[in-house]
């Protein structure tokens, strides 16, 4: 199997309890980082109608967010898709949002027509990526011109210190002892400090998002710089 294909089984696996185990891993506080990206965004489009895509949108928390947000800053989100090569996560997200749009596909090959969003976001997904540069080439393609891409991410720390030391011990040893506990799959909480690790740092996915013909608006960095939010404007095809 595949390394792409064994990251998908794993999703599958942790699926039912992926959203207890993030909120107790977060603290709940990774809901204010989407929430912060998703604000940001939608300021930009008040009174228009715009179409979203959620690539990796897992058990579909992200498209929530950008629906309700939509609504209290007079968004009108014309479509709404949330695409996930993970079956069981598909599954859970059309249980909790059966209103919504879901295509099971690659984010390097989302079956998507050319200009067809005015943003797409992906929280938490790209490093689970194999084929990353493909999939931002993807990400342009099915972006409108001036359209948005937008990236929440953990990302590799350069800097030494207490503050990386403390971060690195909570990912390496506290994460996965309680995400194996609520999963039953240790496994699949290993896998995060190491995915992270062989990551890039921000100004190296900052590169990467202009050679696939983004301009970087904002790179921010949120709690120790545990996750890092991107955001990007498609200025060439």
């Amino acid at each position: 199997m595949e390394k792409q294909e064994k990251i998908v089984e794993m999703f599958n696996d942790i699926a039912p309890t992926y959203d207890v185990a993030n909120r107790v891993l977060s603290m709940g506080v990774d809901v204010s980082w989407r929430k912060f990206a998703c604000r940001y965004m939608l300021n930009k489009y008040r009174a228009q109608s715009i179409s979203i895509i959620d690539v990796a949108c897992g058990t579909g928390d992200m498209m929530g967010l950008w629906s309700k947000i939509a609504r209290e800053y007079g968004v009108h989100v014309a479509k709404l898709t949330g695409i996930d090569p993970s079956s069981g996560m598909l599954d859970v997200a059309r249980s909790k949002f059966p209103n919504f749009e879901f295509i099971q596909a690659f984010a390097d090959k989302t079956t998507l027509t050319n200009e067809s969003a005015e943003i797409l976001s992906i929280s938490y997904g790209i490093r689970n990526v194999v084929a990353r540069k493909e999939a931002l080439a993807e990400f342009n393609r099915v972006l409108k011109m001036g359209g948005y891409v937008v990236v929440l991410e953990f990302t590799k720390r350069n800097k030494s210190g207490f503050v990386t030391a403390l971060r690195d011990f909570y990912l390496t040893k506290i994460l996965p002892f309680i995400g194996g506990f609520i999963s039953k799959n240790k496994e699949a909480y290993e896998y995060l400090p190491s995915s992270i690790e062989s990551f890039l740092d921000a100004k190296t996915f900052c590169d990467e998002l202009y050679e696939a013909g983004f301009e970087v608006e904002v790179c921010r960095g949120f709690s120790m710089d545990i996750s890092t939010l991107f955001i990007a404007k498609k200025v060439r095809s």
